[in-house]
């Protein structure tokens, strides 16, 4: 089962950076459509910029490969505008994550050897 579970991850890889950033994000906490796009052009020093309809064509992308799904947890419900759409990264979403990690630590260490990288 494991190994199955792996194989799909694999199946999925090398994912585009916009997909690996968002899982990255997602990775630490649940966030509307507008937070996603702050943190990832804060984490790019302002160089990733998604225009909304790219953003949720992205989203519904991979929530129907598996990688995150739509919540109803708001974390301040009180001070939350209710139409916003909250995501949450599915455990295949980090299963993915991480074996995207691995390959790009792997195309690392294979550029280190190279002397591509110091």
């Amino acid at each position: 089962m494991a190994s199955t579970k792996r194989s799909a991850a694999l199946a999925e890889l090398p994912l585009k950076p916009t997909i690996f950033e968002i899982l990255l994000v997602l990775s630490d906490e649940d966030l509307h459509g507008y937070a996603i796009v702050k943190q990832l052009e804060q984490r790019s020093e302002g160089s990733m910029r998604l225009e909304p309809a790219n953003l949720y064509r992205t989203l519904r992308t991979m929530m129907g490969r598996g990688l995150i799904e739509e919540t109803d947890h708001r974390p301040d419900p009180e001070l939350d505008d209710e139409r916003r759409r909250y995501f949450h990264i599915t455990s295949f979403g980090r299963e993915v994550a991480a074996a995207e990690a691995a390959r790009l630590e792997l195309l690392v260490e294979d550029a280190r050897a190279r002397r591509i990288l110091a």
